[in-house]
């Protein structure tokens, strides 16, 4: 049917696997905030607001992005038939959804929770949408550096929408976000090297080669997996929190130096895949420590 096939094509646009898991990291961070600050409170009024406006911040960030990349979209055989390149979607049409939809996810948090988490939530967008799509992604190997700061936005938007502040804790699962984008992004930009030669766009192993590309990501992966099990240095962890931490680390450090060694794109494609979960896991699992401490 006509219509069901727009809803599903506007419902592709928006990346829902990506805005999914950066959800669920600031729901998590509500869980924490709550746990963790004295007098707070997590309602389900709360709750369910603040998700919505984590859901629209993160959906409108992919729409708008979507709309800007069009054209190398068109280019790239594995981004080629999402709805704006195919023409299923007009342009406009995106432009419109995405701007509304950003303008209403700084706009919830600042009228109905707190003028805080609003601002975490426009310095991701601003970051996702003008620095790193607008200003760095068609000029510099480094747009995923510095646009990855954004990674980390919803977890300090749910964190201070339920205390009001942001504390160690809320900067270490944000950094965790930002330190886990590198290693998730790059290996992907390995696996769609030709693509991205093809629409000019500078990731890191198109600067650099594969083989330096790999070498960077197995410091990365280093550096995710030892600042994942450093969370002891801010609050106590479970000894299943440490347990896990270190098993999926193991798994990430066995791909990432497969990948150093071999330059392989089936490896890279394997730790691209790998380290969503990983991810949604280490955040899951660091939800219910706090959850069940006390």
């Amino acid at each position: 049917m006509p219509l069901l096939r727009s809803l599903g094509n506007y419902w592709r646009l928006t990346k829902p696997r990506i805005w999914g898991l950066l959800v669920f990291t600031g729901v998590i961070a509500m869980v924490v905030a709550y746990k963790v600050t004295p007098g707070s409170t997590l309602t389900l009024s709360l709750l369910v607001t603040g998700t919505l406006a984590l859901v629209l911040g993160s959906a409108s960030a992919d729409v708008l992005t979507n709309y800007h990349d069009r054209d190398i979209d068109s280019m790239m055989k594995r981004t080629m038939k999402r709805a704006i390149p195919s023409g299923e979607i007009k342009p406009t049409s995106a432009l419109g959804l995405g701007l509304t939809m950003a303008a209403l996810s700084v706009l919830i948090p600042l009228l109905l929770i707190n003028a805080i988490s609003a601002l975490f939530m426009l310095i991701g967008l601003i970051d996702n949408v003008v620095v790193y799509s607008l200003l760095l992604k068609r000029r510099s190997w480094l747009n995923i550096i510095l646009g990855g700061i954004s990674g980390g936005m919803p977890v300090l938007v749910g964190y201070s929408a339920v205390a009001g502040a942001v504390t160690p804790i809320a900067l270490y699962m944000s950094a965790l976000v930002i330190v886990w984008i590198p290693t998730h992004i790059w290996s992907l930009a390995i696996f769609s090297k030709e693509d991205y030669e093809a629409a000019k766009v500078p990731m890191l192993p198109v600067v650099f080669g594969n083989k330096v590309a790999s070498i960077c990501i197995a410091g990365t992966s280093a550096l995710l997996v030892v600042f994942s099990a450093a969370i002891f240095l801010f609050t106590p962890v479970s000894i299943f929190y440490t347990v896990t931490a270190i098993a999926l680390g193991g798994v990430v450090l066995v791909y990432s130096g497969k990948l150093a060694l071999t330059q392989s794109s089936k490896t890279a494609w394997t730790l691209f895949k790998f380290t969503s979960p990983y991810l949604t896991i280490i955040f899951l699992v660091l939800g219910l420590t706090f959850w069940l401490a006390s």
